[in-house]
């Protein structure tokens, strides 16, 4: 599928962006090393999955670049566009999360993509997506407010309203309304973001997708040897319990995948490896656990948080 838009710049900078973080997060871990699968997608496309787990540090991870094309949209992407509907697509990205062993690491996710939707004898329609959000299980202060300050960074060079407007979004979106809660303490999303010409949105791609690693790593390092006990890796398969129905149930890009034919093993790659289910559980009051939810998952304005 052709435009007049530089489309294989996006592509050449996202694959290289697969590669640094890769290496920045094997470089973390010190042990585990990242698989490779190459695969291709019946209809067009294909992607490059790199897997990595059972590490010194990363229980189960996953960075992936796809580029997939095709005609017609599925009821996912219709639905909020309807004016796409017939619409030859094209959607590259790269996806990724993190969930490590150590309950005092944080889970992290991370994406950043351009979809191009195209029909005959109209100019394509296009919009850059992404942005990065943490899920801790055990509050940090510090770590929260490092990684929404990296945010606030990778933003600002694009306007002081950009952070702010990316941050409520990000608090919105990554939010379990059948639970009532945050799914973690947020950080940045956009999506069908064309507000400035095709370059700039790129350059706000690239400068969000670096900061990924300039966020996360540091609060690997500080929290990757913590000593922790069985009794936190309960609680912390309870949360991911959370993770799981957020992905399951609500994520958009996970109901694009499925719908439009992508790779299940791919898509699914975001689900924590152990996981947990109790009725009615909750932790006890005054609890390290209860201040997950009591205090960390509502909200703040990190990047001024004293």
């Amino acid at each position: 599928m052709s435009t007049d838009l530089p489309i294989e710049d996006v592509k050449k900078f996202l694959m290289g962006l697969q590669d640094e973080i890769c290496a920045a997060l094997e470089k973390a871990d010190g042990k585990a090393k990242f698989i490779e699968e190459q695969w291709t997608r019946e209809g067009g496309g294909g992607g490059r999955t790199r897997v990595i787990g059972d590490g010194a540090v990363i229980e189960k991870g996953g960075v992936n670049f796809s580029h997939v094309f095709g005609k017609g949209l599925p009821p996912s992407a219709t639905a909020q566009r309807p004016d796409m509907a017939g619409c030859d697509f094209q959607a590259m990205g790269v996806s990724l999360v993190i969930h490590p062993r150590n309950p005092h690491v944080p889970t992290s996710h991370a994406n950043v993509r351009l979809f191009v939707a195209t029909k005959p004898g109209a100019e394509p329609m296009w919009w850059f997506g992404g942005g990065f959000d943490l899920t801790p299980y055990y509050g940090d202060k510090a770590d929260c407010i490092q990684w929404h300050k990296t945010a606030k960074e990778a933003c600002d060079p694009f306007g002081a309203d950009v952070y702010p407007r990316f941050k409520k979004a990000c608090d919105e979106y990554f939010f379990i309304k059948h639970r009532n809660e945050p799914r973690g303490i947020g950080g940045i999303i956009f999506d069908d973001f064309n507000e400035w010409e095709f370059g700039k949105c790129f350059q706000m791609l690239q400068s969000v997708g670096r900061a990924y690693v300039k966020a996360y790593v540091p609060i690997v390092e500080k929290h990757k040897n913590d000593k922790y006990t069985e009794d936190e890796v309960v609680f912390q398969e309870f949360r991911r319990g959370r993770y799981a129905e957020f992905n399951l149930v609500i994520d958009r890009g996970t109901q694009f995948g499925l719908q439009s034919g992508g790779r299940t093993e791919s898509i699914l790659m975001t689900l924590p490896p152990r996981v947990r289910w109790g009725y009615n559980w909750k932790p006890e009051p005054g609890t390290k656990e209860a201040e997950l939810t009591e205090y960390y998952l509502k909200e703040h304005d990190w990047v001024n948080e004293k």
